[in-house]
């Protein structure tokens, strides 16, 4: 058997840039579907755990009407949004906007309109004189802070 009739098996140069070229348009179509399917995760996080501290002010204020809670409708003090076991039964949600590195924290928020940031802390806005409960943050394009 001679050397030249035997051939290795290998890929050539064409083949190998035709490849990576493909991975490249394959590459620049997914990476923006998967950056559209994080902020979309984000924002239905950011919604949710408001839909359950929204939910548990109101069920507040619904026992705090009833006798056994005192006879008289009330939004819970901010103290008490914020103390485990008197609103909320677990800790309070972390936004999954905040970049400060206190993700569940809680700015008292007594007289502000729903929707503004209050102070450079992110997390969450609470004003317990209407029992409004909105994100302390505002990430451009998403303006959170409005769920």
């Amino acid at each position: 058997m001679n050397h030249l009739s035997r051939r290795a098996a290998a890929f050539t140069l064409i083949e190998l840039v035709t490849v990576i070229v493909i991975i490249g348009i394959l590459s620049v179509v997914a990476i923006p579907v998967y950056l559209d399917y994080s902020r979309d995760a984000k924002s239905s996080t950011c919604k949710g755990a408001l839909g359950g501290m929204r939910a548990a002010v109101r069920n507040f204020y619904a026992f705090a009407a009833t006798d056994a809670g005192g006879g008289t409708p009330r939004y819970p003090t901010y103290a008490e949004f914020t103390t485990i076991g008197t609103v909320m039964n677990e800790a309070i949600p972390p936004n999954p906007y905040d970049t400060d590195g206190t993700p569940n924290n809680v700015v008292d928020a007594t007289g502000v309109s729903k929707g503004t940031i209050s102070g450079s802390s992110k997390g969450w806005c609470y004003d317990p004189t209407t029992g409004n409960v909105w994100a302390n943050s505002n990430t451009k394009g998403i303006s959170e802070n409005t769920f």
